[in-house]
């Protein structure tokens, strides 16, 4: 692949120049910033048409660049999912496939990649694989809460050295991002890992933040008292729903200042890792709501929606800091003329349950959590206000950045770069995939999702729940995209299942998964929590 050219001003030219204005830089390679979340999705992103929110500055990356309608997560959790970006393939090829696992660093990944080939490659934020990071020349990853990291005074491990900062995790991470980019050599382009642990559970706001959308009423998802009638055993049997799962001390913070103090709960640590003026502020915003719950007036449905609206209060006030964090790296980027010269992708590890069928979380093949945002700005590439309906997964984000990088794709990578949609304002190539392909493995353990694999093309999923079950779920997705009915045994669609039958089998045998029930090898590693993964 041949290096793409991305001058914008020749430095003859530019240094004629005696304005104070930002003048573009001479580059033969564009910097990459890739910028990711923690349980963010497309209903919380009012470029995607998400009425829940505004999301300025990510709108501003999808009317300047391209927003992908169809990205999906290969597995809808954390960790896999990083894994699989790192080394463009599946779960069952790099050894990721829940979070019991720990990543196999020696691998090649794309950072390590960029790095042999002219890059300054760094990592901020959140990592979740265990192992150190390799392939990054800077490297400064949350630790602690099983690596989630925590939201104030959160501990680092920075090239190698353990630190601790004060203040907010989103605030921190960007600054530690635009230290980074100030401290790349001149002349050398540079990739960055920009990685928030926000906007992931329990939702803790930043201080300005907090009690932002107290006054605020939030439309109802559709399918928020769903029944499960339309769907199997699956559905019915996890435990991630707002009415039963989420808890009152950790996700509603429902304790005084004095409960808190006294100790043995969920919350004494996060909350005295906050300075004493923010920890007031929090007692103030949560007192009505702590008042309201135990009044004892909350039953029933009221109820459930009165959790639905505590939840989306927290999770997206947690989410305002992301996007005013990805406005200062764009002013950053503006203010030393490098703006164009980068290439900056905004996504999440997967999408997120807000509500729908009563959840939280993510996991299931179903769209809402299978499903990932993914908005990029090049404008020396990428025409703004381009959509693209192009089927692609996150296997593909690595093959992409390496692809525009100049560098060619190792051939046991199993993803495929989707430069050529950005080229071409996001129309979908002739001989693009069919099918986008899932595998989550992680049952039984938290949440009790279970088991399953199956397929996503444009007007049709297939699901296979297996391991303690036998049981097979399809849905129209032109007619049904809520999915509400499971249509596998209708007889009016007994020919479309036959061929997503063929296709799904077609699928893995591209990608290898020929072993897709674990009957010949177990790849389930167990429940994170009952190990020592620092081990």
């Amino acid at each position: 692949m041949k290096h793409i050219s991305t001058c914008a001003i020749p430095l003859a030219i530019a240094g004629l120049s005696a304005c104070s204005e930002p003048v573009e830089k001479e580059q033969e390679q564009p910097n990459i910033i890739f910028i990711m979340t923690d349980d963010h999705t497309t209903q919380a992103m009012s470029c995607y048409g998400g009425k829940l929110v505004q999301t300025p500055n990510m709108d501003r990356l999808a009317d300047e660049g391209i927003r992908f309608d169809n990205c999906y997560a290969t597995n809808a959790l954390s960790g896999p999912s990083r894994a699989c970006i790192l080394t463009g393939m599946f779960g069952h090829k790099n050894g990721f496939t829940d979070n019991a696992s720990q990543f196999d660093g020696s691998q090649v990944t794309f950072p390590k990649l960029l790095q042999q080939n002219g890059y300054t490659t760094g990592v901020v934020g959140k990592w979740h694989l265990i192992s150190e990071p390799q392939g990054f020349d800077h490297w400064s990853i949350l630790t602690g809460q099983e690596e989630q990291g925590d939201y104030y005074d959160p501990e680092f491990m920075e090239n190698g050295t353990a630190i601790k900062e004060d203040g907010y995790v989103t605030d921190i991470i960007t600054d530690k991002a635009i230290e980074f980019i100030d401290e790349v050599p001149d002349g050398k382009p540079f990739m960055l890992m920009l990685h928030h642990k926000a906007p992931h559970r329990n939702w803790m706001p930043a201080p300005r933040h907090l009690g932002m959308f107290n006054d605020t009423v939030f439309p109802e998802p559709e399918t928020l008292f769903d029944d499960y009638q339309g769907r199997g055993d699956a559905a019915r049997g996890q435990d991630m729903s707002i009415a039963c799962t989420l808890q009152e001390e950790w996700d509603f913070k429902l304790l005084t200042r004095e409960e808190i103090l006294a100790g043995g709960n969920r919350l004494y640590d996060v909350y005295t890792r906050m300075p004493e003026e923010v920890q007031h502020k929090w007692d103030s915003v949560y007192a009505g709501r702590i008042a309201e719950y135990r009044s004892g007036l909350l039953q029933g449905d009221e109820l459930i929606r009165w959790k639905y609206q505590q939840y989306m209060r927290d999770y997206l006030a947690t989410l305002m800091s992301v996007d005013e964090g990805i406005g200062r790296v764009l002013d950053h980027l503006e203010k030393t003329g490098e703006l164009d010269n980068t290439v900056i992708v905004y996504t999440s590890d997967q999408g997120f349950f807000l509500g729908e069928h009563g959840w939280f979380d993510k996991r299931f093949m179903y769209e809402e959590c299978m499903r990932m945002p993914l908005v990029i700005r090049y404008p020396k590439m990428i025409k703004a206000g381009s959509r693209t309906e192009a089927l692609c997964m996150n296997i593909d984000f690595g093959p992409t950045f390496l692809d525009l990088a100049g560098v060619d794709v190792p051939e046991n990578m199993q993803g495929r770069s989707f430069k050529e949609v950005l080229e071409n304002e996001g129309a979908v190539p002739e001989d693009w995939r069919e099918a986008a392909y899932y595998h989550y493995y992680e049952y039984p353990a938290e949440h009790s999702v279970k088991r399953h694999y199956g397929i996503r093309t444009a007007d049709c999923k297939l699901i296979h729940f297996y391991n303690d079950i036998d049981q097979w779920e399809m849905y129209d997705m032109k007619a049904d995209p809520q999915e509400m009915r499971n249509v596998y045994d209708d007889p009016e669609y007994a020919e479309k299942r036959a061929f997503m039958h063929t296709l799904l089998e077609q699928v893995q045998q591209e990608y290898g998964d020929t072993d897709p029930c674990e009957k010949e090898k177990v790849l389930f590693k167990g429940d994170r929590r009952q190990f020592d993964r620092t081990k």
